[in-house]
């Protein structure tokens, strides 16, 4: 197995987008490619991230977005900071970016989000995927709502308008955002354009620059 540098890559968005079917998409092109890459999640899968993944029916508002940023940052020293310094590309499943929409819509304000999670290691790209509300109520609805925080087509307008706000705003702090619409784009185009944004990231082998 050929070494990288390692490369931390957050995948965010409105529920219905497609965030955990690109990630494992990713992940296996990459590597196919040649590369070690550690696919996770947020809520993490330990004590910690089930909890707040399972209780946000009895956790809200400022109680919620503590659980959630304190899992956050263990899973950065247990788990995603070791997978980086073993050069290893790490794909994240929800990252800040979701703290900044789900607690705004659990009516905690914006500085205290920020203040949060302003110690949270930044991605080196964060992609966040959109699509048509519409469509992506449709989606939740054929799959079934995870939690409270999707509910309907007003659920899914309120995501998306909060995701725009957020990457407008890890913008305009100097982080590297990538937005891509999932409404009509097939999961293998939508990995393509994101292999070839992470080409000179990663220096990805010259077959693969040649067919990405």
């Amino acid at each position: 197995m050929t070494h990288h540098q390692g490369l931390f890559v957050a995948i965010d968005g409105p529920a219905g987008t497609g965030k955990t079917t690109l990630t494992h998409a990713l992940a296996e092109r990459l590597t196919r490619a040649g590369y070690d890459v550690h696919a996770t999640t947020q809520p993490s899968r330990a004590q910690l991230g089930e909890i707040a993944r399972h209780g946000t029916d009895t956790y809200r508002g400022y109680e919620l977005a503590c659980l959630v940023a304190a899992d956050r940052y263990h899973q950065l020293r247990t788990e995603i900071r070791p997978q980086l310094q073993a050069g290893r590309i790490v794909l994240c499943d929800r990252y800040v970016a979701s703290s900044y929409v789900l607690q705004t819509i659990d009516n905690v304000p914006p500085a205290f989000i920020h203040t949060l999670n302003a110690a949270a290691d930044r991605p080196d790209l964060t992609i966040i995927l959109t699509a048509d509300p519409t469509v992506a109520a449709t989606r939740i609805h054929r799959r079934g709502a995870h939690n409270r925080f999707h509910i309907d087509i007003t659920s899914s307008r309120t995501e998306a308008t909060l995701y725009r706000d957020a990457a407008t705003y890890l913008t305009a702090h100097g982080q590297a955002v990538l937005t891509l619409d999932t409404t009509h784009t097939s999961t293998d185009k939508l990995v393509e354009v994101i292999t070839r944004k992470l080409t000179p990231m990663t220096r990805l082998p010259r077959q693969e620059q040649a067919t990405a």
